[in-house]
């Protein structure tokens, strides 16, 4: 067990459209099971960068005092995104100033991330 809640930030594969969502949403689910088998509670906030994506960060980050927040590779290293990803950082500094800030490599592995920096 580890102290602290964890809030992963993604975008939500479901939302874009043109492929299929169905690796990813699998992926999304390990590492959703990762959270739970590590004793860590975990949220999530899957957004649609062409919805109002600040608007639904910011009311996740005020559900809780998090310890840890991992933003995700999909927002973080697509380059069009890019002024998304500063947005959300922002959002953080803002609504979680004492939350460690994390990333992740694939939706495998926020789990990962967050033991970077939770304490255990």
């Amino acid at each position: 067990m580890t102290d602290g809640r964890v809030l992963v930030i993604g975008v939500d594969p479901a939302r874009i459209a043109g492929w299929d969502p169905a690796p990813v949403l699998a992926a999304i689910a390990r590492g959703r099971e990762r959270f739970g088998a590590l004793g860590i509670d975990a949220d999530y906030c899957l957004v649609d960068p062409e919805d109002r994506p600040e608007v639904a960060v910011a009311d996740a980050l005020r559900q809780h005092d998090y310890a840890c927040v991992v933003i995700g590779g999909g927002i973080r290293g697509h380059e069009p995104l890019l002024e998304l990803f500063e947005r959300v950082v922002n959002l953080v500094r803002l609504h979680a100033p004492g939350a460690a800030v994390a990333f992740s490599r694939t939706p495998d592995d926020p789990a990962d991330a967050a033991l970077r920096w939770l304490r255990p």
